[in-house]
């Protein structure tokens, strides 16, 4: 079967998020699932499979890490959406049948992709006990960001502090489901983005994941309130980096951004 690595959420090669993509007949025993993640080894693969004329969605998807499923990925989404396109499996919107519902990635007609995903719920928390040692810095301020994203999101004082960040990942894995979400406001919006972030997810086997779309239904709901404007960027400031376009609609998010294949082999496992 083919197998493809794409990078999402950018318009260049070795750039973004890479994902690996199976288009699957249907979905093997779960132990075959984790085993192909774990050999992709990025973080995270998609497997997909057609669902039948009338069903409640046209493909049914699922993401793993190299350690554990997830309940919602936004890059593998956008590299599952992007193969779909070019190989013409599907044409116009798709719908994903996912653990977080129904999600839609619809194609733009300038070759970007925008994801259709809930908003997450924000809700002001006190910033752990030993949150600041494990990242280095002090936090703003801390929101949990419900079941479906499942990270501690901390504003920083400045675009600089996220940049420098060399977290314990081992000491942030006490404190979220997922991981943590470090942001702060950009500090020259001229560059084309408001904010900036970087994830840090240690309890599925992702130390740093380099451009995280499910992060951003998080994101976006949080900057919108504080910059006053439903429409924002957003940069992932890892050593890949990558930008996210989001769009607050209230209980949706809509994320879009590019995406490259960059490998295509045959898998014969």
């Amino acid at each position: 079967m083919r197998i493809r690595i794409v990078d999402a959420f950018t318009d260049r090669p070795f750039a973004g998020n890479p994902a690996g993509v199976l288009l699957l007949d249907a979905f093997p025993e779960d132990d075959w699932l984790r085993k192909v993640a774990m050999e992709v080894n990025h973080a995270e693969t998609a497997f997909a499979h057609r669902l039948p004329e009338g069903a409640e969605a046209d493909w049914a998807l699922r993401w793993f890490t190299p350690a554990t499923e997830v309940a919602m990925c936004g890059h593998a989404t956008l590299a599952t959406a992007h193969v779909l396109h070019t190989t013409g499996a599907q044409a116009g919107p798709v719908r994903f049948a996912t653990r977080s519902g129904v999600l839609i990635a619809t194609p733009d007609g300038d070759g970007a992709i925008t994801l259709d995903f809930p908003t997450a719920p924000l809700t002001a928390v006190e910033v752990p006990d030993g949150v600041a040692e494990a990242l280095g810095t002090e936090p703003r301020t801390a929101f949990d960001t419900g079941p479906n994203v499942g990270d501690l999101l901390l504003e920083l004082a400045d675009e600089k502090t996220v940049r420098d960040l060399a977290p314990d990942h081992k000491a942030l894995a006490a404190h979220s489901t997922r991981g943590v979400i470090a942001t702060a406001r950009a500090e020259d919006p001229a560059r084309g983005y408001d904010f900036v972030s970087r994830c840090f997810f240690p309890n599925v086997g992702i130390d740093e994941d380099p451009v995280t779309g499910s992060a951003h239904t998080a994101l976006a709901p949080y900057w919108a309130e504080r910059l006053g404007r439903p429409d924002l960027t957003g940069l992932q400031a890892s050593a890949r980096a990558g930008r996210v376009r989001t769009a607050l609609r209230g209980e949706r998010t809509l994320l879009t951004g590019r995406a490259v294949t960059v490998i295509e082999g045959e898998l014969r496992a």
